[in-house]
């Protein structure tokens, strides 16, 4: 089981590509959005998904196995690491426009890609230290409220049109991210306004989170400006507002058109597999920590990365992760795949409903 944890160890190939593309010019400074949007969607697109479980032995030795454990924690002082080395080198005044946005593209990746994905990951952890290294990485990216909205509102709400987080039938990429980065942040004030009021305390005091996130964030983006000057705290914000897209883009496609039915007494049965958009293409289950077995997450959400089951009966997204999120991008061409497809999933689920209006959701 040590050697079998360490095949995540290739989530390293994007830290050290990174270090790389920070401290070079030219196409160098590309290199990792190269591999992340190119290289790994076209060997996803003609390499076959493995479907492979673990038995129940393996599970338990999975979990015993604190290499598991190890390679998240890791990427905590990584990620911090190469912020400060991006702050350091984005300075130079020698840079071009070029050479400037493939080093804030690049510290944007690992802001998404490694800092709130794994943050995800931690933050649903029993463990206080864990989800406080969680809100660590969340603050690489600003968006600390992450973690309030995702565990106490997305985990309920997934699959309704109370949940900012699921992207509505025929809803495109572009108004899904004004409304999800929108709502799901009043969303997450009122879910510890409520808090607050059940444990009797004041509502905009130092025991709320929000508050308390928007007042690390601020210093931290002031410590920036003061040590490293604008020109660094505007790359920084650059870099945080991509990780923060491609976190929301994943949100995208990995609900798109899928709903929960409410019940005769009107309530949202509990959340099912086929609620989630999953992939089970190697290389991006490795590379994102198996974020892409997406359906078993939802159903059992303190369930480690590392024994998160496949649902082979459930949706299944054509290619992986990272070819999806390119076609997203393009409206029509999304459509045009992903609606058939929750056709057909409409007609071989019995407890199915599917409304062709595009204003509607699929629901189930």
């Amino acid at each position: 089981m040590r050697l079998r944890s360490l095949r995540y160890s290739i989530a390293f190939t994007g830290p050290l590509l990174a270090c790389w593309g920070l401290s070079s010019t030219g196409f160098a400074c590309w290199s990792l959005p190269f591999y992340a949007f190119v290289l790994i969607p076209l060997v996803e697109l003609f390499v076959r998904p493995s479907h492979v479980l673990l038995s129940e032995e393996e599970e338990r030795a999975a979990l015993a196995e604190p290499m598991y454990d190890v390679l998240l924690i890791l990427f905590v002082p990584i990620q911090w690491g190469l912020l400060v080395y991006f702050l350091f080198n984005i300075t130079d005044p020698t840079l071009s426009n070029w050479d400037l946005g493939g080093r804030i593209t690049s510290m944007g990746l690992m802001c998404g890609v490694y800092g709130i994905n794994i943050a995800h990951e931690l933050g649903h952890r029993s463990t206080r230290w864990e989800r406080n290294l969680a809100r660590c990485l969340l603050l690489s990216s600003m968006y600390m409220h992450f973690i309030i909205e995702h565990n106490r509102g997305h985990h309920r709400h997934v699959g309704t049109p109370e949940d900012p987080a699921s992207a509505r039938f025929g809803e495109n990429i572009y108004v899904f991210w004004l409304r999800t980065l929108t709502f799901s942040f009043l969303s997450a004030w009122r879910i510890e306004k409520e808090r607050m009021r059940k444990e009797n305390k004041a509502v905009y005091g130092v025991h709320n989170e929000m508050i308390r996130s928007l007042v690390i964030e601020i210093g931290l983006i002031t410590a920036i400006v003061l040590i490293f000057g604008a020109k660094a705290s505007l790359s920084f914000l650059g870099a945080a507002t991509i990780g923060i897209l491609l976190l929301e883009t994943v949100n995208y496609i990995e609900h798109y058109g899928l709903g929960r039915m409410r019940n005769e007494r009107g309530n949202y049965g509990r959340v099912q597999p086929v609620h989630s958009w999953n992939s089970d293409h190697l290389l991006g289950r490795l590379m994102l920590f198996e974020l892409t077995r997406h359906s078993d997450h939802h159903y059992m959400a303190s369930r480690k990365y590392q024994v998160l089951r496949s649902d082979i009966h459930g949706p299944q997204l054509p290619t992986g992760y990272p070819g999806m999120m390119i076609l997203s991008l393009f409206p029509a061409l999304w459509f045009r795949l992903m609606d058939p497809l929750i056709k057909r999933l409409a007609e071989s689920h019995s407890a199915l409903t599917f409304a062709g209006d595009r204003k509607t959701r699929i629901t189930l």
